[in-house]
């Protein structure tokens, strides 16, 4: 390895990441597997699965724990067999989050519960549980996906974007907490994916009607609907998971050691 390169080896380091079926969380786990972390991919879909027998296919180790983050007692089985296999927990990456389209007016408690506890809550969990083992390893880095409704709120979206803006306050208090145990804990804010969340969102809205367009009306809704997503960025167009992705292994190697308590906006400018 050269000598430049050993700052973004992930060699020896085991990575959590929640949400990891699909979306950030898959382009997440892929990426750091590719820089030589194993991978424990949290989720609740059963995708999951077939998505770390895939990465194992190419020689990367990684493993999926079914759990669902807003559950305590999900949350502290799955840190400990996530132990078990591993042995340790180098990287926590809370992503895992759901989107719902509605004001205050509209939404109805189980919806503003849903997002929190899925998006708040589970950060809260998943961070409860790890940390005390990376205080013992005297190391260790969270990355907490937040958004950029975070910081320029998404209209009919009151319930997300109260839950990214908890994720940001929470990634500071973490930061302030935890630094002299030699743990980091940054937060990415992204703008508009090309993620299956997105697709849903485009439902909610009524943008669209289908998130597999096949006739060529379908097929028009889609291409206007993700036009208008990047149309309002100076960029012009929404990004890839993929290219988010190389925000959170910036922030989970060496490259950034001295980073901690940020909010690293992504979002094709949106909110500058």
């Amino acid at each position: 390895m050269e000598i430049w390169d050993q700052f973004i080896s992930l060699e020896g380091k085991v990575a959590m990441i929640t949400g990891s079926g699909s979306g950030i969380g898959l382009a997440v786990s892929r990426l750091m597997a590719k820089y030589g972390a194993g991978i424990a991919m949290i989720d609740i879909s059963k995708v999951c699965a077939d998505e770390a027998d895939k990465l194992c296919q190419t020689g990367a180790q990684a493993h999926f724990f079914p759990c669902d983050v807003s559950e305590e007692a999900q949350v502290t089985r799955t840190v400990e067999a996530v132990m078990e296999r591993f042995g340790r927990i180098d990287i926590l990456v809370n992503n895992a989050a759901v989107m719902v389209r509605k004001t205050v007016v509209d939404a109805t408690v189980e919806d503003w519960d849903r997002s929190m506890n899925i998006g708040l809550k589970g950060t809260f969990l998943c961070s409860k549980y790890v940390i005390p083992i990376m205080m013992e390893q005297k190391q260790g880095v969270i990355i907490n996906t937040a958004s950029g409704a975070a910081i320029k709120g998404v209209p009919d979206a009151a319930a997300y974007n109260a839950a990214k803006g908890g994720v940001t306050a929470l990634t500071r208090s973490m930061a302030v907490d935890f630094g002299e145990y030699g743990i980091r804990v940054n937060c990415v804010c992204p703008g508009d994916i090309m993620t299956p969340m997105l697709l849903e969102e485009g439902i909610q809205t009524r943008k669209i009607t289908t998130t597999a367009p096949r006739t060529q009306k379908e097929k028009e809704e889609m291409e206007q609907f993700l036009a208008s997503c990047g149309s309002h960025r100076p960029l012009r167009r929404i990004a890839t998971a993929e290219e988010i992705a190389y925000t959170f292994l910036f922030l989970a190697t060496d490259m950034s050691a001295y980073a901690t308590g940020g909010s690293f906006i992504v979002d094709g400018g949106r909110c500058s």
